[in-house]
């Protein structure tokens, strides 16, 4: 299936979630996240939900972070098309930004080189990896940036598609992605 007819069949199967079923996916998300083998690493790269795009919430995995004592870095949207990637620290002020993420206002900046661990968000993905996000390209060139060896582990609702169509050179593909059911490995 092509991207465009994919992200609006997914964006409406995970329109279709309760927000109590959103809860309850990410806690098990998160959970399982616990048993993969990504724990030794110093910073881990952490997207923060869209509550009102029922994004798997992230706040599950951010107090496993915190409480694993690790480095959480978190993105923001510097211009079209580019991210800046803030350490967060507890004086880190958060503001919803006009695209709705919730980002750091300001703080030390993390170069991409530094991460071992992005967890990435998605609409969806397929069996070899592939994902698909909202069209931005914002992820795909970050990811580009990031050293070879990061783990790129995407969190999705929905297990894997067969197919992602029409992938092109730009598209940076996962190492892993959990979903409440299990990880999958590429």
């Amino acid at each position: 299936m092509q991207k465009d007819q994919l992200r609006l069949t997914c964006l409406q199967n995970r329109n279709n979630l309760s927000q109590s079923q959103v809860e309850a996916e990410s806690l098990k998300i998160a959970n399982r996240c616990l048993g993969l083998p990504i724990w030794d690493g110093f910073f881990y790269h952490l997207f923060l939900s869209i509550p009102e795009k029922k994004e798997v919430d992230t706040s599950f995995l951010l107090t496993i972070l915190q409480g694993k004592d690790k480095n959480v870095v978190l993105p923001r949207v510097k211009g079209k098309g580019h991210l800046e990637h803030t350490l967060l620290t507890d004086s880190t002020k958060l503001k919803i930004s006009s695209l709705g993420i919730p980002e750091p206002v300001t703080g030390l900046s993390v170069s991409p080189e530094t991460l071992d661990v992005i967890f990435v968000p998605m609409l969806c993905f397929d069996i070899v990896g592939n994902r698909l996000g909202y069209g931005g390209g914002y992820y795909d060139r970050f990811l580009s940036q990031c050293r070879p060896d990061a783990k790129k582990i995407g969190l999705s609702f929905f297990g894997p598609l067969t197919r992602i169509s029409d992938i092109e050179e730009t598209d940076i593909p996962l190492d892993g992605c959990v979903t409440p059911e299990r990880y999958y490995a590429f």
